[in-house]
Parts: C-alpha cells; structure tokens; sequence
C-alpha cells in the first residue's frame, strides 16, 4: 500500500514539475545539451513510474491486500454495500421492488439485493452474472484488478497525448484577423 501511494505522489508531483517548468520556460528558448539530457532523463523517469511502477505496484496492492484473486468470484464493493442509504430488499417485504429483477433476484435466493443487481458478503453477482437460467458469467475479483490496471494505462496515455498538444501549444496566441475596411474607413465584408 505505501509504494502504491508513494507511487501515485511521485507521479502528481513530476507531472506538477513538468507544469511548472513549462510555465516558467518561454517557448522557443535555445536549449542546452545539460538541460536536454537533463529534461530527457527526467521524462524518462516520469514514463517509467506512470507505465510501469504505477500499475505494478497497484497489482501487487490489489493481489496482496485485496486479495482479487481468481477464485473470488463476484465484483468487489469494498466498504460502499455497509452504506445505511443503498436500498436492499430483505425479507418478505420487498420494500424496495424498483424492477421486477429486484423480485426475481431475491427469489432466486440470492438473498440481499442491490436495485436488481444481488449482493452478498460485499460482491456483486457473487454467484456469477446469469441469464434467467439460461447462461452464466464469472466475473471474478481477478478481473476487475486487471480492468483497472488497463485503465490506469489508459488515463495515463490519453493524459501524455493531452500534454504534449499542451506543450506544443503554450506560448502561442490566437491571431486576431484585422477587419478589412474600404478606403473610406467602412467594413468590407458583413459580419453575420
């Protein structure tokens, strides 16, 4: 948990550099051959913690701590299903019959329910995702981990293209066309 976290700080904190500087650093400034090897070391490093520490270590966290392994079957909800407020049918009741898979659920004895997904233990669909007795899914903890280690690489990509168009971009203005008048001082073309 604390490389995790460590992880995640150093990368806020290099991209924050990278912010700073390029803020800092007109654009256009000639660069040295130190401040080039420099800058591309600690790019280097910022690639190097954001592709492959980050999600390492969230795996790691995910395997040790959590324990998604494959033989836990059903979606973690982590502490989110001891919330008060989540509507659960219990008993006989059904007081929170929002659809009719609600019922169909919780007849099929799946005990708590959450709108019509069953829960039990902290899991979604913690018997696998069925299809009216036609089928079923098993969607297992391990699954979810790998998920969102692909979408840390996916938010980490899209957040390096996003800042390299930021980059190119800073320092540049919007030019302003000047309006065409005639030579006596009055607009050419109508403006719509």
């Amino acid at each position: 948990m604390a490389a995790l976290i460590f992880s995640i700080i150093a990368t806020v904190l290099m991209s924050g550099v990278v912010v700073w500087f390029a803020r800092r650093r007109p654009p256009g400034t000639p660069l040295t051959w130190g401040e080039a090897f420099v800058a591309a070391l600690f790019i280097f490093t910022l690639m190097l913690v954001v592709y492959a520490v980050l999600p390492s270590q969230f795996l790691t966290y995910a395997d040790s701590s959590l324990k998604w392994r494959s033989d836990k079957v059903g979606i973690p909800t982590g502490p989110l299903h001891f919330l008060p407020g989540w509507p659960q049918a219990h008993g006989p009741a059904h007081r929170f019959r929002i659809f009719w898979l609600v019922y169909h659920a919780h007849a099929a004895g799946h005990g708590k329910v959450l709108f019509f997904i069953p829960t039990d233990k902290g899991l979604l669909w913690p018997n696998g995702l069925t299809f009216f007795g036609r089928g079923k899914i098993v969607i297992s903890a391990q699954i979810l981990r790998d998920v969102v280690a692909a979408l840390i690489y996916v938010v980490a990509l899209g957040v390096h293209v996003k800042a390299w168009l930021w980059w190119q971009a800073r320092g540049k203005r919007r030019v302003e066309q000047p309006e065409l008048t005639s030579a006596y001082g009055r607009p050419l073309v109508r403006k719509a």
